[in-house]
């Protein structure tokens, strides 16, 4: 279906394609193994350097006890990494389908009934439903080598795909 010129009267009658979709009617295609994981590596490197800041600046040994001990700036670190990643992993990737790494390499995470983006809470619980992809024995993270729709476990039990956008 062709769309008509901008200021066309009978643009009307042409609705935009739902979210996620191309202009064509057919679905985008489904985003492989090899970019869904770039885009977790991704992700991940930006969430990195508060692990480290902590390790190097917030801990220490205490020679008479030869114990681990933290001061706030470990806290501090940790929770400015959690707060940067729930930001990237759950509000932004819920609220328009792209985490940083899922721009960087083109893909969109979608609700597969609606085709649109699922909400920051389900991208929180679709996170939390990746501990099943690893709890067997991480076959689950393996999956969409072999899905038809490229769905992990996680993907199928939320209703979700990952589709190049």
């Amino acid at each position: 279906m062709a769309y008509p010129p901008p200021g066309d009267p009978y643009a009307s009658q042409f609705p935009p394609p739902p979210y996620g979709q191309s202009p064509y009617g057919q679905p985008a295609p489904y985003a492989g193994w090899g970019s869904r994981v770039g885009a977790y590596l991704i992700d991940s490197l930006c969430v990195a350097p508060f692990g480290i800041l902590a390790a190097v600046f917030g801990s220490s040994v205490d020679p008479a006890t030869g114990l681990p001990s933290f001061n706030a700036s470990y806290f501090l670190f940790l929770i400015l990494g959690f707060v940067v990643a729930g930001y990237n992993r759950w509000f932004q990737a819920g609220r328009t389908g792209q985490s940083w790494g899922r721009k960087a390499l083109n893909i969109r995470l979608l609700n597969e009934a609606t085709g649109g983006p699922i909400g920051a809470g389900g991208a929180f619980v679709r996170d939390l439903a990746h501990i099943l992809d690893g709890l067997s024995c991480y076959i689950g993270f393996l999956w969409p080598l072999w899905d038809d729709k490229k769905q992990t476990f996680a993907d199928k039990i939320c209703n979700t795909l990952v589709v190049r956008s």
